[in-house]
């Protein structure tokens, strides 16, 4: 029996292939036995977005009831199909820092030391102060030309916010608060 050179290299790689299959065997119990030694594999990932950019990356989050354990792009999210860039995949630090500011803190005018407050009264004080501002620095008429503008309260906005979000703000701040000095750090 004759065989070309072209009949020998298909038998070679198919010969190759049944041996590479058949050394991986079929039987996943081997891969389920060794997953179990991975400190995630108890663990329910919890999906949510990267806060570094407006890009919206999707991340999974391990944690065990306390404490984020690990972190990794999530590979169903269409915007990043489970990769991260160097930001996000530092995003665990978000949660384990110990520089992490959990509870409001208020500087009195004139001390020198933050104090711990509760969130209702730090609400309270922005709204009241945003409200006095508002009130008092009002412009319902210019030249007979009514613009119903405040120019005493600014808006920044930050990066981790996406369009939608960002039009959200904008609208709010000028129309809502009639806010004219809007910014947004729309950069990555």
């Amino acid at each position: 029996m004759d065989f070309t050179r072209r009949q020998f290299l298909k038998l070679s790689g198919a010969t190759a292939a049944t041996l590479a299959v058949i050394e991986l065997g079929f039987d996943d119990k081997k891969a389920k036995a060794s997953a179990k030694d991975f400190k995630i594999s108890q663990l329910k990932p919890t999906p949510t977005i990267c806060p570094y950019c407006g890009v919206g990356c999707g991340i999974l989050v391990y944690s065990d009831g306390k404490d984020v354990v690990y972190t990794e792009g999530d590979p169903d999210n269409p915007i990043n199909e489970g990769t991260l860039c160097s930001k996000g995949t530092t995003v665990r630090q978000v949660y384990t820092s110990d520089k992490r500011v959990e509870t409001p803190l208020y500087r009195a005018p004139g001390s020198a030391k933050w104090e711990v407050v509760d969130w209702d009264w730090a609400m309270n004080r922005i709204s009241e102060k945003m409200k006095d501002t508002r009130d008092r620095t009002f412009i319902q008429k210019e030249n007979g030309i009514t613009v119903n503008k405040v120019e005493s309260i600014a808006c920044m906005g930050g990066a981790a916010l996406d369009n939608e979000e960002v039009y959200l703000l904008s609208k709010l701040m000028r129309a809502g608060l009639g806010l004219t000095y809007i910014e947004h750090q729309a950069r990555i």
